[in-house]
């Protein structure tokens, strides 16, 4: 399983233990399931920056894809149209190399002072894109985290640990249920 991500997945500020992926990763290794998740999180990284390195990272055989990129476009102001494309771009050679492969979109959404039709436009290309592609959506990660400043670094935007377990809990409710079914167990 693939994480493709910015500094959420990358745990910004934390040690990389206490990134959503590592608690997956323990989550998953608790169950006892026979499933590895390779942590491509980057601080900074923009969607067309995860279409830069997605070859790269298809070297390595993926069942499960969670793109979790889109963030860093929308608070830069990049039209969410080319966002929409880098997003496709990435879908698009996943299914090309590995076609049975489930991917799941995280969803994000960005505060209002980029204005009502850019955060709506934003918001709506994750749930729009996954419907298109077949994919499963996260709808919005940082749920319950997002705006809670006790949940988030000083800087207000990057979750502390606790609110990575909160974000790694969304994801899990998503992702539990595509991993029991390709482990047969659903």
């Amino acid at each position: 399983m693939l994480v493709l991500g910015n500094s959420l997945a990358a745990g910004y500020g934390l040690s990389p233990d206490e990134a959503f992926p590592a608690i997956l990763q323990r989550k998953v290794d608790s169950l006892g399931w026979p499933v590895r998740i390779l942590n491509a999180g980057l601080s900074g990284e923009t969607s067309a920056g995860g279409l830069r390195r997605i070859d790269w990272l298809l070297r390595e055989r993926i069942d499960v894809l969670i793109l979790e990129l889109g963030a860093n476009d929308g608070l830069r102001g990049i039209d969410p149209e080319v966002t929409r494309q880098n997003l496709q771009g990435i879908i698009d050679k996943v299914r090309a190399r590995y076609p049975e492969a489930d991917i799941i979109l995280a969803g994000m959404q960005l505060p209002p002072n980029l204005g009502p039709a850019y955060t709506a436009a934003f918001r709506a290309l994750y749930p729009e894109l996954a419907r298109a592609n077949n994919a499963y959506l996260i709808p919005f990660l940082l749920e319950g985290v997002g705006g809670v400043p006790e949940l988030n670094q000083a800087d207000g935007i990057h979750p502390t640990a606790e609110g990575q377990r909160i974000v790694a809990e969304n994801v899990w409710r998503v992702l539990r249920p595509v991993l029991e079914r390709r482990l047969g167990l659903a």
